[in-house]
């Protein structure tokens, strides 16, 4: 029999030294950490996933101060719990967010959101007096209880702060939560942000309730200003003082362009980690990966980085499990 091949190939390479794809193996007494291993050696996304993981790990393992920032999406939803435990514990040194991450921390503070659906006729709700985040319900009270509340930190920050900074309206939220007994301030992350004095950046403040009720408030006071130059100065002051910085980035926006911005100062984030469901492939921040900020020395050259495509609701609490609660169990 003839054994010459119908194809003529080049001689592979050896790839021997290779971690071996393998998944799983559900037939031994279930590891949650083994588990966690186990995406590293698995392919697509999950390896992506088992290397932030590892990333992580070695973030908290060197003392480097972790910048996280989130969108507001993240507040509204459960990991809203996930960012009050990383703040109530000191496991982060930098939040950034944008306008709605602080407004909703303060509404779910008072009254929680409910689950709802994706497809819900948007008249329908309309009609009902509920507003939809994705398959996440809110109501027009919401926004009416967290009128009155801010208006009292703005009435507190201009007879107590001047200048105005996002910071600080962040900070004043954070305390005025933990002194009304109608809050409960057990989960709310602007609360332990202000226990552990932790600076929350919100570069972005206005784009949102906030500015809204912010654009009434002037009219009765029209000496109210926010100065968010000051606090643009703060993270970039903080960031020089640092050896190393590290990044843990969910979703895009503002609030991950903010943070990255700042480390330009310092030639880059030297560990990146970005959970998204943006793609590069239209140009926008929000989209671009982590050799797109290196051009821009928004990510240093030799940085340990990855990007994992992934809805952050999912891998979120998956690398906090996985990096977080396994150091904290050394």
């Amino acid at each position: 029999m003839d054994k010459k091949l119908y194809f003529q190939v080049k001689k592979s390479v050896d790839l021997s030294k290779l971690p071996q794809i393998k998944g799983y193996d559900f037939n031994q007494e279930f590891d949650f950490q083994e588990f966690i291993k186990s995406f590293s050696t698995s392919g697509i996304q999950a390896a992506n996933l088992g290397t932030a993981v590892e990333i992580t790990k070695t973030m908290i393992r060197e003392n480097v101060p972790i910048y996280l920032s989130f969108t507001s999406n993240m507040i509204s939803s459960g990991m809203r719990e996930i960012i009050a435990y990383l703040t109530q514990h000191q496991k982060v040194a930098i939040l950034c967010t944008s306008a709605g991450g602080v407004e909703e921390d303060a509404i779910k503070a008072h009254t929680p959101f409910r689950v709802g659906n994706f497809d819900a006729p948007g008249s329908n709700l309309f009609e009902a007096g509920v507003n939809r985040i994705g398959n996440i319900y809110t109501t027009n009270e919401h926004y009416t209880y967290f009128e009155f509340f801010i208006k009292e930190v703005f009435e507190i920050l201009l007879k107590e702060e001047k200048p105005i900074t996002p910071t600080k309206i962040a900070r004043a939220i954070g305390k005025l939560i933990g002194e009304k007994k109608e809050y409960d301030e057990t989960k709310s992350y602007l609360y332990w942000a202000y226990k552990n004095n932790i600076p929350v950046f919100c570069p972005g403040i206005i784009d949102g309730t906030i500015g809204d009720i912010a654009y009434f408030f002037k009219q009765s006071h029209p000496e109210f200003q926010i100065d968010v130059v000051e606090d643009h100065k703060k993270i970039i002051d903080y960031t020089l003082q640092q050896e190393k910085t590290a990044a843990i980035v969910l979703g895009g926006g503002t609030s991950k362009h903010y943070i990255l911005n700042a480390n330009i100062f310092k030639e880059g984030f030297d560990y990146a980690i970005c959970i998204s469901t943006a793609n590069s492939f239209d140009a926008s921040d929000s989209g671009g990966n982590h050799e797109e900020a290196i051009t821009w020395a928004k990510v240093k050259t030799n940085a340990l980085r990855v990007k994992v495509h992934c809805d952050a609701s999912i891998a979120f609490p998956l690398l906090v499990a996985g990096a977080f609660q396994e150091t904290e169990n050394l």
